[in-house]
């Protein structure tokens, strides 16, 4: 115990993977390591710690008792004590998952009546205080619950201090997704490694999310909060079950939602504001304390917006097609986006092609050519021979077949948006398309040696143009 408490001071305060990685290399479970650091870093017993742990969620906890009982909130009415009251399962026949959801939602409504204690912010403090109740109600021992709680604040502390705007992504279902991952995976039984890669799962869904509800929109708290608990419980467990490999560290995934938070809450929220902003629950006296020519502004700017909803709503009804016809070919590489638009706009020029081919130029925006090892065997392969997207075969082998058949390959990072540029040259000229990428394997197609017979070639081939936006 002592090399173990040696190791946790000269590398405290631990990071996450730090605490993972100290757990696995001393063969020790991860609440050890979080109780270890806390006792070095407070001088306490562990009897004080855990005892200190319990009072620090004792009024989040009356706070679930409050909402699950009677509370009722501006935003969501009385609903933990409707579903309290109702006989059996409530949502799920699973019945730890059903009452953890069901006590989250108690800590939600209970917040609107006394409050709670803040971790990242109110939002996390609700599945944390959900799990735990949950843990107390189906007979988990005093220690096992105490030190599930620990964890939890352990991983929750890193949340709080990366929480510097708004979001969910940082608070009630980013940090609450992670947190109840570990935790889940703590109270199952299973290993640090399983333990960090449920976490990584958990959070890596709720990356920019940002807060839709604006603390102000009735009901859609509930569906962010209490998808913590599912997308917490779920990871957990299907890292305990099954060997996945998952190499991304925890470090590296909350690094990347601390830094994607804040632009996030830079370049989302406003449009979320915009959109929000009708539904906002309005208290009478504090409207009566505003000028009448403020509200008149407001309420035109909200007109406004639900009319600009409307119409972006038809549009999108407009753009699709029946449902008979909504699915696209199948796409292997895994990714519809980044595997199926490049090699779609690779079959296009292929059918413009005359001649032996002996090069092939892809040009890829940075995001499509960090993510070549998958799209370029599709482009060759679509470039080539002319394979469809669903052709796993060829996608498997095409790479070999070029390099075998003498074709040269170069393989460009692009700087604009979207490109997707692809270039043939053959013994008798040269033939390109000029395209922009999106989902669904469909394409915007701006351009070509033949702009005409390249679309006919895609309605030949059954691939879907998009107009740009």
């Amino acid at each position: 115990m002592s090399d173990i408490r040696a190791a946790i001071q000269a590398k405290m305060p631990l990071t996450i993977s730090e605490m993972i990685a100290m757990a696995k290399e001393h063969d020790t479970r991860v609440v050890d390591v979080v109780l270890l650091e806390t006792e070095l870093r407070t001088g306490l017993s562990r009897e004080e710690i855990l005892t200190g742990i319990m009072n620090e969620y004792a009024h989040n906890l009356k706070a679930v008792e409050i909402g699950v009982k009677d509370g009722e909130s501006i935003l969501l009415g009385t609903v933990a004590s409707q579903l309290a009251a109702q006989e059996g399962p409530k949502c799920f026949e699973d019945s730890f998952l059903d009452d953890a959801l069901l006590y989250t939602l108690g800590a939600q409504v209970g917040n609107h009546c006394i409050g709670l204690r803040p971790c990242a912010g109110t939002g996390d403090s609700c599945p944390y205080s959900g799990f735990i109740k949950a843990m107390m109600v189906h007979g988990y021992d005093d220690k096992t619950v105490a030190e599930t709680a620990a964890l939890i604040l352990k991983i929750g502390s890193l949340f709080r201090v990366g929480k510097v705007t708004t979001g969910c992504n940082m608070e009630g279902y980013g940090a609450g997704s992670a947190c109840i991952a570990a935790a889940t995976v703590s109270i199952g039984g299973g290993t640090p490694e399983q333990m960090e890669k449920a976490m990584v799962l958990a959070l890596s869904p709720t990356i920019g999310v940002p807060c839709t509800p604006r603390v102000l929109v009735p009901a859609l708290c509930t569906t962010h909060v209490g998808g913590a608990i599912l997308m917490g419980m779920y990871s957990g467990k299907l890292c305990m079950k099954v060997d996945m490999t998952v190499n991304v560290p925890f470090d590296v995934m909350l690094a990347m939602a601390a830094e994607v938070h804040v632009e996030s809450g830079h370049y989302l929220v406003p449009t979320v504001v915009e959109y929000m902003e009708p539904f906002f629950k309005r208290k009478p006296a504090v409207e009566s304390l505003v000028r009448q020519e403020v509200k008149d502004a407001e309420a035109k700017k909200m007109e406004e917006t639900m009319e600009k909803a409307k119409v972006n709503a038809k549009k999108l009804a407009e753009g699709a097609a029946d449902i008979l016809h909504t699915l696209g070919d199948a796409v292997v590489g895994g990714s519809s986006q980044a595997v199926g638009s490049p090699t779609n706009a690779a079959r296009i020029c292929h059918e413009l092609v005359k001649g032996k081919i002996q090069k092939v130029r892809v040009e890829l925006y940075p995001e499509l050519f960090a993510r070549r090892s998958i799209n370029i065997p599709g482009v060759l392969m679509g470039a080539v021979y002319g394979a469809s997207t669903s052709d796993y075969e060829m996608y498997n082998k095409a790479v070999y077949m070029v390099k075998d058949d003498g074709v040269e390959v170069d393989i460009v990072e692009g700087t604009e948006h979207a490109i997707q540029k692809i270039t043939i040259t053959t013994d008798q000229g040269e033939y390109w398309v000029d395209t922009l990428n999106r989902g669904g394997g469909r394409l915007v197609l701006r351009d070509a040696s033949d702009i005409a017979a390249a679309a006919e070639a895609a309605k030949r081939l059954g691939i879907v143009l998009v107009q740009a936006n």
